[in-house]
């Protein structure tokens, strides 16, 4: 919630003749997909698949360092690839389209500790209805850092980069945890609520389900390799949840990208909510290997205007979406990798502090901010 509203110049016809510029891009994807993009889903699986395959078999001689480090590396990657490029994209309905069952949105189980139908709820249906609403997106700070200048400071905030860090690390069961909406369901009463506690439930299975095979199966698969495979495998997920942590982080926290109050969503139209999605995300640019390690979410401004389009297919929305940025004089976020987090956690840090000059506030929105 910046002083100056970036999109102030624009007037409603023009937010809804944007709207209807994005409606036909949209529609001209769908209307074009096709085999070429069946074929690039099945193929990315299947290297997945060998890949992960390959590096467990590596592992099972991970006594010695060679192997080790070729095995870490290659599962890291995989797991990477399971998660990001398939596993996200395939949960976002993108390749439902094809009447595959199994790569559906419906059927598809992964690699991570949350539920895919939790995980669908709080990420398709929350996050990218409510994008960047303090009190409304989950994803927005993880529920653990304040976000805006205009959130009331408390003592706890000190600690955000340790959060954030700790967050990264475990980036898996923050996710889980957040789509349990654990934080305001800790009370006593709350607890005892039998959808909640079925949805704990199912996020306790899953976790016992990765557990097992990661940590237990697969290591004593290895023999008296089975320490340095159990090692090898702790290792790759948490490279896995560092990476994913950075990208997600670099799409909706770096400097530039706007949040909203709550209140500003009332009544929303098409055309207005598309010019939340434009302003409340961020890109990664980078090569082609950089943006299929990203899932595509490098692209993330083109991902949070259609969720629904093959990930496969952004690169050359892209272009067509910045030229519309430029035509209604928008700030189109971008940068490297790098830069991209240095902005982002520079910002975690420098919202973990008091404001210098607090800002004058009225009693409804000092309400607002302080219960979001």
């Amino acid at each position: 919630m910046t002083a100056i509203d970036p999109t102030a110049h624009l007037t409603a016809e023009q937010i809804e003749e944007l709207g209807r510029e994005l409606d036909a891009i949209r529609d001209e994807v769908i209307a074009g997909r096709g085999e070429k993009d069946a074929a690039y889903i099945r193929k990315v699986i299947s290297a997945q698949r060998k890949l992960e395959l390959v590096s467990r078999g590596v592992l099972l001689f991970s006594i010695f360092p060679p192997a080790w480090l070729l095995g870490t590396a290659g599962l890291s990657v995989a797991k990477i690839m399971d998660n990001m490029e398939i596993g996200h994209n395939i949960l976002h309905g993108q390749w439902d389209w094809m009447r595959d069952p199994k790569i559906h949105s419906t059927t598809w189980d992964w690699d991570h500790v949350s539920p895919a139908e939790q995980w669908k709820h709080s990420h398709n249906e929350l996050h990218h209805t409510y994008t960047n609403v303090i009190g409304k997106d989950n994803d927005l700070g993880y529920g653990i850092m304040r976000v805006d200048e205009d959130q009331k400071w408390h003592p706890f905030h000190l600690g955000q980069p340790l959060w954030n860090f700790l967050n990264a690390c475990f980036f898996e069961y923050g996710i889980a945890a957040y789509d349990l909406e654990l934080g305001k369901n800790l009370h006593k009463r709350r607890r005892k609520n039998p959808e909640f506690r079925a949805r704990a439930k199912a996020v306790g299975r899953k976790i016992r389900k990765q557990v097992l095979k990661d940590y237990v199966i697969h290591p004593l698969l290895s023999g008296p390799s089975f320490l340095p495979t159990l090692a090898a495998t702790f290792t790759a997920n948490l490279v896995r949840n560092i990476w994913t942590h950075s990208v997600i982080m670099c799409g909706h926290f770096p400097e530039g990208v706007q949040v909203f109050e709550r209140q500003s969503i009332k009544g929303e139209t098409r055309g207005q909510w598309y010019l939340r999605q434009m302003m409340g995300s961020a890109n990664i640019s980078g090569s082609k290997a950089m943006h299929f390690m990203t899932g595509n979410l490098s692209h993330q401004i083109e991902h949070h205007l259609f969720p629904d389009l093959p990930s496969n297919r952004y690169a050359e929305v892209a272009v067509k979406v910045r030229a519309l940025f430029e035509k209604y004089e928008l700030e189109y976020v971008t940068g490297p990798l790098p830069k991209q987090v240095f902005s982002a956690w520079h910002k975690v840090f420098r919202l973990s502090l008091p404001n210098k000059k607090p800002k004058v506030k009225t009693p409804d929105r000092e309400q607002e901010l302080v219960a979001a």
